[in-house]
């Protein structure tokens, strides 16, 4: 079953607030001490490649953002009116029977990359590391909705006891 907003075209310009979550609610990025997250290499790992997000796609940019011990949330923004249409355009898969699973330029496409690229280079150090499935997103509406949303993310580390992805975090 899918979370996604039905009709809803997720390659659209907008601003999307993301949240991924690792498997089982496992903690691999480090830990809340007084009220702030300390990263310890896989979350290193993690604010490394989100921070390069707009480097692979040239359409994303990025706002705030926060990793915590087990999940992490951000805000990205698809902005394709500075980008030529040749910067989205999908390589055509190895193998003619395969069938691209995400449609280029969309949200979906950049958190599957994430999310890649983060398992590979973690399960280097950490063999287990695993995210969840999927991801939760919500599209962002307006300007009041942004600056919640912004403000949530910043002030994540000092509320992570009411958080549900966060339940037994702070020290």
């Amino acid at each position: 079953m899918s979370h996604r907003l039905k009709n809803f075209d997720y390659a659209s310009d907008s601003a999307y607030f993301i949240t991924i979550v690792t498997q089982n609610r496992e903690h691999f990025f480090g830990k809340i001490v007084n009220n702030q997250m300390i990263l310890n290499e896989l979350g290193r790992i993690v604010e490394k490649f989100w921070k390069e997000i707009p480097r692979h796609f040239s359409y994303v940019n990025l706002d705030e953002f926060v990793i915590m011990p087990n999940h992490m949330h951000g805000i990205l923004r698809i902005d394709k009116s500075t980008v030529s249409s040749n910067a989205m355009i999908k390589k055509k898969p190895r193998n003619k029977n395969h069938k691209p699973e995400w449609k280029p330029g969309t949200i979906g496409v950049v958190i599957n990359q994430f999310k890649r690229i983060c398992t590979i280079k973690s399960r280097e150090i950490f063999p287990d590391f695993a995210w969840q499935r999927n991801y939760y997103d919500r599209i962002i509406r307006n300007d009041d909705e942004l600056n919640r949303i912004r403000k949530y993310i910043i002030d994540n580390p000092k509320m992570c006891d009411r958080d549900r992805n966060n339940q037994g975090l702070w020290l």
